[in-house]
């Protein structure tokens, strides 16, 4: 007598579409999570540079020789200058960050703002993740030299 071999139908492969639907959703997941947060890290890296960069500019344009007051008059030759820290600070929140959180240091290394001196602006963010589950620990910076113009 030939003994039958019972070859395994429909029923036996029931939970293998699962399984495999299971572990390609969580990489998926996971994918675009990681997608989303370095998206938003290169932003917040972006906005910090250029709102290092327009400080320095506002600063080079806004030196001892600018006639008027309030904004539109000179800005320094003292470190920190609040027209500056403004100024960056008003551009930084075009980007997903929080501006209380900015540390913004602004340098006359000649300890004057006439026009011909440098002026150096550095911004430094410390960089909040979106997500728990990629937890970066990373400070964005950004510094911005310009020549004073006026």
């Amino acid at each position: 007598m030939i003994a039958r071999v019972k070859r395994p139908g429909p029923l036996a492969e029931s939970g293998q579409s699962l399984v495999e639907f299971s572990l390609v959703a969580f990489l998926l997941v996971v994918m675009l999570l990681a997608i989303v947060e370095l998206g938003r890290l290169l932003l917040v890296s972006s906005t910090v540079a250029n709102a290092a960069a327009e400080g320095a500019r506002y600063a080079a344009v806004h030196g001892s020789t600018r006639t008027g007051g309030g904004i539109d008059g000179p800005s320094g030759p003292g470190n920190n200058p609040a027209q500056v820290v403004a100024v960056i600070k008003n551009f930084a929140k075009a980007g997903p960050l929080t501006t209380s959180r900015l540390v913004v240091t602004v340098v006359y290394p000649g300890a004057s703002n006439a026009p011909g001196q440098a002026v150096t602006v550095t911004v430094v963010y410390p960089y909040d993740a979106f997500s728990t589950y990629f937890p970066f620990n990373v400070n964005l910076g950004s510094k911005s030299q310009g020549i004073i113009a006026f």
